[in-house]
This record gives C-alpha cells, structure tokens and sequence, in this order.
C-alpha cells in the first residue's frame, strides 16, 4: 500500500539555470532540498528520453537513452571534460522558456568538446567506469548508438527515409556504417554514460534526503526511434518499415475526429513468444532512474485504438485486445511486484478498472475534472485510499489558467465554491487543499500550481503543435512563500513522511 505522501510535478527541463535548459546539476539537487524542507517526499518527471521535432518526452527516440541536454555542463567542469573558460560565453538564453533550437546547438557543440576531453583526458578509473556502464548497458545502448550516429549523418531524416540497406538493416551496411561512423558512435556511448551518471549521483542525493523519484512510460513507442528499427519483427511495419496500423484514441466529447497519435502498435504474439523480454528490460530500465513509474495509457494493455495507417484521422479505427493480466503475470515472475500508478483517464471500461484493481494499483484522479456534479469519481469524496490525486497534470492547463479561462464553466465555479464553503479567489490553493486532505494515498500538484502560475506557463496543450514543453522557473523562485504554505498543508494534513505511523498506526488500531 502507497503511504500517505504528496510530491510536485516538476520536468527536469523546467528547472532554472543559465544553460538555456534545466539540468542534472546545482539547481536539480536545490530542488531536492527544497521538497524535503516542504515536507515533500515525491519528485515525478516526465519520460527523460531524447527528443526530436516537436520537443516531446513522449516521443522519444529511444525508451532506454536519457536526454543529452539534461546534462550538467557545470558538472562536467567538475568531471575534468569542460572548463570554466569553455562556459563563459554563454549565449543570452530566455529565463522562462526553453528555445529549444539554440538550446540544443549550444549543449551539442559544448557536449562535443567534452567527448574530445574525455577521449584525451580521461583517467583509468572514469574510463573503467564507462566500459563497465557500457557492457551492462549493451543490449540498448549499442543499437542507440549506432541508430543516431546513421540519423545525424542523413540529416536527421526518420530511418525510414535512410538509404534501404541502413534503415532496413543489411548486415554489411551495418558493418561498413559502423566503421565508418566509429568515433561518433563512441561518442553518443559515452554521453549516455555520462548522462546517466549524473542522474543517479541526483536520485542518490535524493533518496538519501527522503525523496522517492517518480517516472514515466509511455505504452508505445515513436516510429522514428532506435527501438523500432531496432525491432521491426515486434511491431506491425510494411516491407518498407512503414507502419499498417498506427495508435490513438477514438473521437469523444473533446475531439469528434478522435486523436491519432501515429505510434506503430506491437505485435503481441511476438513479444509474448520473446517472455516480454523487451518490455522486462524497459521496466528494469526506468527502476534504475526512478523509484516508481507512472504508465501512461495503462488501458492500452487491455484494449487499444487501431488506426490503419493511410487514415488521416482516429474515425475508422477499432478496438483491439492487448495483451491483458498474462503480461503483467510475466514481468512480475522476472521482477517481482513493480511499484506502478497507472493512468487510467480517458474512456476507461469496466474491464480496465478489473486489470488495474486485481493487479492492486493505483490509478489516477485530477481534481480540474472534478466540477460537473456530486457522482463524479474525481471528486474527492469519491476517492479511494489506493490512488494519486493531482490538481492537474502536464497535460492540463495550469489551475489558475483553468480558472480564468473558464474551463470549469459557471456550473464548474458555482460547484467549487459549493464544495469548500466560500467563494473561490485562490483556485489553485483550493485544489492543492482539497487534495491533500483527501482519502487519496498520494497528491501531487504541478510547480505551476504551487507558485500561482496562469496559462502561460501551461507545460502542454495536447493536439497543439508548437510551444509546448517549454516553461522553467527562475532560481528566486526557491524562496518563494509558497515555500511555507505547501510546508503548512503537508503537516496539517499529515503528508510527511515523519507522521506516518499516526496516520495507519494509531489510528488504524481505534
């Protein structure tokens, strides 16, 4: 059973710093501090893979590879692979927003001087370091590798659009690419290595202060991504390598063409004639950068939306089986019971909620959700013990740009007002109350949310292409009186971590 917690929601890349770019150094472990000096005890981030067009966690170009710009600079000054004199001239990079193209040019080329470093100045235990990371890591790291040394050779295109023997993996242009590209396959390894370096010196730092890491996996995968040209015979492509039918969801009362999200689906048959092994190590993966894993689109593994690929739209798609309590059953005989939530919104059928409650997990509630009348599960009077409650998720708006953009709607406003007993001039601390004095095992509010933020600060729109994943607080940020409001509540409804055994201790025995 969760114990009763709370936590924020906060991306890496939100984080303030003078790199353009939050990062794994000073300012990710001041975070740490400030969390336990609030009473926290939870950090969840979003999927810390590479990104690509669009800046999207949830379209990574790998499911195992960490995101390169996450690393620290600072850090690696520290390493011996940078110089101060190297970070001096930085360019002047927006306080609030990550402008991504700039962003990325700056750490790659800085990243660069720091693999010819390495290469140059590397002592016998960093390079004993690597090599062992690297042997553990193989069975990911070597087709990442070589995946992106090919991608940026071509321009970047998706592997599809690569020359046919390379995207379709002909052993001898393989062979000859990865001769060919030696030095800048070494040195994506290598920066991986680091990458994952310094994130777990911070999730030490973290759980050594009382704070458990909270990740995320995306049921499916990007097309364009090392996995699935990796893996083509585990998902269902054409000759080509294109996909026949492609992931979404099907129209509802938010999109009457439904979302069409593009992912290639898996072929169950083979992964189930595999023992998940492919799944089992993505699992082991993300439990080595986190303490437990949010499953985004957990009903997928019961049914899933269909597409055929040639559709511009979710309309003609059907549900499909997945692949059920036989998977879960198979990844728990490997690991052991895995410390899940799952993201159970959206339309969720009976069936879903069976796989969720017999496998014992918990699932979600988003108080945003919660105003349309008193049979609303996402109202707090309908929790359950067993589940993590948020005021909104990255996917929302901001709770005071839900507000007054009026998403709630006059009823929604009138509810809200009903339910606390007085008129609403603090949303967001409405929300953040309510749901730290729920029955719910864990709340967790987004940063925007603790510090007041409207909808300019909104992380992403879904359908919306452009601006999102973007925002970042400033450092000042830290000292904000939020700081001592958030302490407060967490104490006053007896969320941290020192309260516990009053909470299922004493009281359970009255």
């Amino acid at each position: 059973m969760l114990s009763r917690s709370s936590g924020v929601l906060l991306h890496p890349t939100s984080l303030p710093g003078r790199y353009g770019i939050g990062d794994l150094g000073e300012h990710a472990f001041r975070f740490v501090d400030w969390l336990r000096d609030c009473g926290q005890t939870i950090w969840q981030v979003l999927p810390l893979g590479p990104t690509s067009y669009g800046d999207s966690p949830y379209q990574c170009l790998s499911a195992f590879a960490g995101n390169t710009n996450l690393i620290s600079l600072d850090k690696l000054v520290e390493d011996g692979f940078l110089s101060w004199d190297d970070l001096a001239d930085v360019p002047d990079f927006p306080l609030h927003r990550v402008d991504y193209g700039p962003v990325i040019e700056y750490h790659n080329r800085l990243l660069d001087l720091a693999y010819q470093r390495y290469k140059s100045n590397a002592n016998d235990s960093q390079r004993e370091a690597y090599q062992a990371w690297a042997a553990a890591n193989a069975h990911w790291l070597d087709d990442w590798a070589l995946y992106f040394a090919i991608k940026n050779e071509h321009g970047g295109k998706p592997w599809v659009e690569w020359a046919e023997p390379l995207a379709l993996r002909d052993e001898h242009a393989l062979k000859e690419a990865s001769q060919r590209l030696e030095d800048q396959i070494n040195k994506h390894r290598v920066l991986q290595w680091l990458f994952y370096k310094q994130w777990g010196e911070l999730k030490q730092y973290a759980n050594h202060n009382g704070i458990r890491l909270v990740g995320d996996i995306p049921i499916f995968v990007a097309h364009d991504s090392s996995d699935v040209w990796a893996n083509r015979e585990r998902f269902y492509l054409d000759e080509k390598g294109y996909p026949e039918v492609v992931a979404g969801v099907p129209p509802d009362y938010f999109s009457a063409t439904g979302q069409r999200w593009g992912n290639p689906l898996y072929r169950w048959d083979v992964m189930r004639s595999t023992g998940y092994q492919w799944w089992i190590s993505r699992f082991e993966g993300i439990l080595e950068l986190v303490d437990m894993v949010r499953i985004d689109h957990f009903r997928g593994f019961e049914a899933y939306w269909e597409i055929p690929a040639h559709e511009e739209t979710a309309v003609n798609g059907r549900w499909v089986k997945g692949p059920g309590i036989e998977f879960f059953h198979a990844v728990r005989e490997k690991l052991g019971d895995l410390p899940i939530i799952a993201e159970d919104l959206g339309e969720i059928t009976k069936e879903v909620v069976e796989l969720r409650d017999t496998l014992g997990l918990p699932g979600m509630k988003i108080l945003q959700f919660a105003w349309s009348d008193p049979n609303n599960p996402f109202l707090p009077h309908n929790y359950v013990k067993n589940c993590v409650a948020y005021s909104g998720t990255h996917d929302n708006n901001t709770t005071l740009g839900w507000w007054h953009e009026n998403e709630p709607g006059d009823h929604g406003k009138q509810m809200l007002a009903e339910y606390v007993g007085h008129e609403v001039t603090e949303p967001h601390w409405e929300l953040i109350k309510l749901g730290m004095g729920s029955v719910a095992a864990v709340f967790i509010a987004p940063m925007q949310d603790i510090l007041g933020y409207g909808a300019d600060t909104r992380m992403n729109t879904p359908g919306v292409q452009g601006g999102n994943w973007a925002w970042r607080f400033v450092a000042e940020k830290f000292g904000d009186p939020a700081k001592d409001r958030l302490a407060h509540l967490t104490w006053f409804y007896r969320r941290r971590a020192d309260q516990q055994q009053d909470v299922y201790g004493d009281v359970a025995k009255r």
